[in-house]
């Protein structure tokens, strides 16, 4: 039989946390049992492991008590650690420093990681995703480059999966990520099983749809920063990145590479998500149809918009009005 570690971190944990914890011990107790009935024995035998033996989440509200502590388990197979409210390194190590080690030792040792939305803070405090590529919630893309920039952050993946370390996305698509992790250990059939159960959408890649782009200002470069704001003014003209260079006295290159350096995206790239951010906005409270919208935003070729607006969001200018107006969807 396999183990199953289900982390309980201390401290700086939310309401997300008890749902993440709680939701992979339902997720993985029901894909026991199905595959049990199934004629084989139980894959996993599941425990949830801290630190101390009591953690209180919601002021109190709400406390759960490992079932064991980590330093008792010396071979685990597969960890998953919650989500969390770290959003430093500094704080992750603060609280959590001994389970961050004994997460490092284990995956040494040939365990397997998970990490759920904001989880991906305590993985990456622990130095395994450095050069390695994960995801997590977009409301904290920003902080997470600047507090690891060592790790590749895909924060439009609802899934990462490489050297046995997989992270997910933000809020509730941990179970999605649990579903993908049922089929990995067990099967399809089983992971088919818990997604009609749970209700799940299975095999979900992006969470692009879901991402309401603020623009990247954690950063000190003053120079970028009126570059940003020029962009977000003139929503409705076509930039000319060599022009906006040129207005700031900088060679194209050095701009760009200010440009990626600050704020992860190209100048390029962060023009084409200003825009279309503006147009997703447009596509859920207005009755503006598709070419309308796609003026306002400084495209004339519904091709060209339509081909960047699926790049960025997953799913055509169409769909997403179908989805997110309301009016549209009781038409």
């Amino acid at each position: 039989m396999k183990h199953l570690t289900i982390i309980v971190p201390n401290g700086q944990s939310n309401l997300s946390t008890i749902a993440s914890i709680v939701g992979a011990c339902d997720v993985f107790t029901r894909a026991n049992s199905f595959w049990k009935d199934a004629g084989n024995e139980e894959l996993f035998k599941i425990e949830l492991a801290g630190s101390s033996k009591k953690t209180d989440y919601y002021n109190g509200l709400i406390n759960i008590k490992p079932q064991t502590n980590i330093s008792v388990i010396s071979k685990t197979d597969l960890i998953i650690i919650p989500a969390t409210s770290i959003r430093t390194y500094e704080d992750a190590m603060n609280s959590n420093r001994l389970m961050i080690d004994w997460i490092g030792n284990q995956y040494k040792n040939g365990a397997e990681v998970a990490s759920i939305c904001t989880g991906a803070f305590i993985l990456a405090s622990s130095g395994l995703l450095d050069g390695k590529s994960c995801s997590t919630h977009w409301r904290v893309a920003d902080v997470f480059r600047s507090s690891f920039p060592k790790v590749n952050l895909q924060a439009d993946k609802l899934i990462t999966d490489g050297h046995g370390i997989y992270t997910n996305g933000g809020g509730y698509s941990f179970l999605n990520l649990l579903i993908y992790l049922v089929e990995k250990y067990y099967d399809r059939q089983t992971a088919i099983f818990c997604a009609k159960v749970f209700q799940i959408e299975i095999d979900r890649q992006s969470q692009s749809a879901f991402t309401i782009f603020t623009g990247q200002k954690l950063h000190g470069d003053e120079m970028v920063k009126e570059a940003q704001a020029y962009i977000e003014l003139k929503l409705d003209e076509k930039i000319s990145i060599e022009d906006l260079s040129s207005m700031f006295a900088v060679g194209r290159r050095n701009f760009d590479r200010r440009f990626i350096k600050a704020t992860g995206n190209t100048p390029i790239e962060y023009t084409q998500r200003v825009k279309i951010e503006s147009a997703k906005k447009a596509l859920e409270t207005t009755r503006k149809t598709i070419n309308e919208v796609m003026y306002e935003v400084g495209y004339s070729d519904v091709k060209a918009f339509r081909e960047v607006f699926k790049k960025i969001t997953g799913i055509s200018p169409l769909e997403y009005k179908g989805k997110y107006n309301k009016e549209h969807s009781l038409n």
